[in-house]
Formats: C-alpha cells, sequence, structure tokens
C-alpha cells in the first residue's frame, strides 16, 4: 500500500503527505475494524463450540487493542496483507468433532472478513453509496471532505478482502494451514503439523523477498484473486 507511493515522496512531498494523512483517517480505522472482526470472530465461534479460553482472556470482545499485533498490522499498511494477534484456542474444549471443531475456529475470521465487505457492497450496488478504489488516493481539502466516507467504506472493503485471501494461505500460522489440516485425511494432516514450524519464517521471507525485489510472490497471487473476489461482492474491482 503506503510503500507503493513512496516515489512520490521524491517528486512531490506535499501530495505524500496528503496521502499519508488521508491514510491514517481512512485506512487506519479500516485497518483497526477488519483486524477487530477477524479475530473477534474466531473468539466468538471457539466460544460458541464450548472454549472459553478466548473469553477468559479478553479474546471476546470488539476493544482493538486485544486484537492488533504490531507486526501484523504494519505489513497491512506498508504492503497490504498481514495479520491480526492470533485467538489462543484448545480443541481439548471444543465439542463434538475437534478437527471439525478447529476448522470453524479457523474459518470464521476470513468468513466475517468477507461477509462485512459483501454487507458494505450492498449500498454501493443499490447506488447509495458511490465506490471509490482505495488504490486512487484524493488526498485531504475543505472542498472534498465528505469524500473521506467514501475511501473509508473502500478501505473496508479492500483490507477485509486482502485480510481473508492472505489468511486463506496454506502457512502456518495463517487460517489457511489450519483449515487445511481439518480438511485434508489424517495422513496429509500429520505432515502438516511437522513443517508448521518453518511456517513463520517461510511467510516472513516470502514477503521480505516480496518487499525487496518486487518478484510478487504473494501479491502477484492475492491482487488478481482480490479483484475477482471484489467483483463478486461488491460488483467492482480496486
Amino acid at each position: 500500500m503506503l510503500l507503493g507511493s513512496i516515489d512520490i515522496l521524491f517528486s512531490d512531498p506535499a501530495i505524500f503527505i496528503n496521502i499519508i494523512a488521508t491514510f491514517l483517517l481512512t485506512g487506519g480505522l479500516a485497518l483497526v475494524i477488519c483486524i477487530t472482526v477477524h479475530e473477534a470472530s474466531h473468539a466468538y465461534v471457539s466460544y460458541l463450540l464450548g472454549d472459553m479460553t478466548a473469553k477468559n482472556l479478553g479474546r471476546l470482545s470488539l476493544n482493538p487493542l486485544r486484537h492488533l499485533d504490531p507486526m501484523g498490522t504494519a505489513l497491512l499498511i506498508l504492503v497490504g496483507f498481514g495479520w491480526g494477534k492470533p485467538v489462543p484456542v484448545n480443541p481439548y474444549y471444543i465439542r463434538g468433532d475437534k478437527r471439525r471443531g478447529m476448522t470453524m475456529v479457523a474459518g470464521a475470521g476470513p468468513i466475517s472478513n468477507l461477509l462485512l465487505a459483501f454487507t458494505l457492497g450492498v449500498p454501493i450496488r443499490l447506488g447509495l453509496i458511490d465506490w471509490h478504489s482505495p488504490f486512487l488516493f484524493r488526498g485531504i481539502s475543505i472542498s472534498n471532505l465528505s469524500n473521506l466516507f467514501q475511501d473509508l467504506v473502500g478501505f473496508i472493503i479492500f483490507f477485509n478482502i486482502m485480510l481473508a485471501l492472505f489468511n486463506l494461505l496454506p502457512l502456518f500460522p495463517l487460517d489457511g494451514s489450519k483449515i487445511a489440516r481439518g480438511l485434508l485425511p489424517l495422513s496429509a494432516s500429520s505432515y502438516i503439523s511437522k513443517v508448521e514450524a518453518a511456517g513463520p519464517a517461510l511467510l516472513i521471507s516470502l514477503i521480505m523477498i516480496d518487499w525487496i525485489t518486487n518478484l510478487n510472490i504473494i501479491w502477484g497471487v492475492i491482487r488478481p484473486l482480490a479483484d475477482v473476489v471484489a467483483l463478486l461482492l461488491i460488483g467492482n474491482t480496486f
């Protein structure tokens, strides 16, 4: 996100500062909303399935401070994808099929993000809100303060879709690895469990390679999918 605008800093510092201010007002709030909804949904589903761990640790809450992860939030701001603070879940307390329950908990986060994006897409489809892509920074001025709401809606939809798609990647500790473990046969899921230890290092390495070399390994996969999902949910692309 912001890294894509860094060249403007050298060509027109005033516009760059305006972009930063706009992003902090709209994108920053959108990030807080998306991450909070994502992590609170994990906590709520685990609670519904009988696990009180997240509730006892104060994670069954819409207080953003309980869900924001510093590194994950920073990456969302800089490159457009990241994560929140993981919600603790104890499968021992999950009622019924443990694998199915853990899969439901893992899937709750991405599903909640897509549902929120779809909900905001309804008034856009009905023409009640004009769609404005978050990639088209308009900046802040006295004459366009009314556009901030449109920008906020655009950022909320964008970050919800990006957070959902990124977390569905089958790399530990992302939700996708936990969903895969629950859906695949036991032999395959046990293999996933064995290689989980390398997941965080691999994930950070891929992000850093994308950042430094512009190979777009992750972004190149997620970005086209985000446009497809946005077209389905809100009738527009980014």
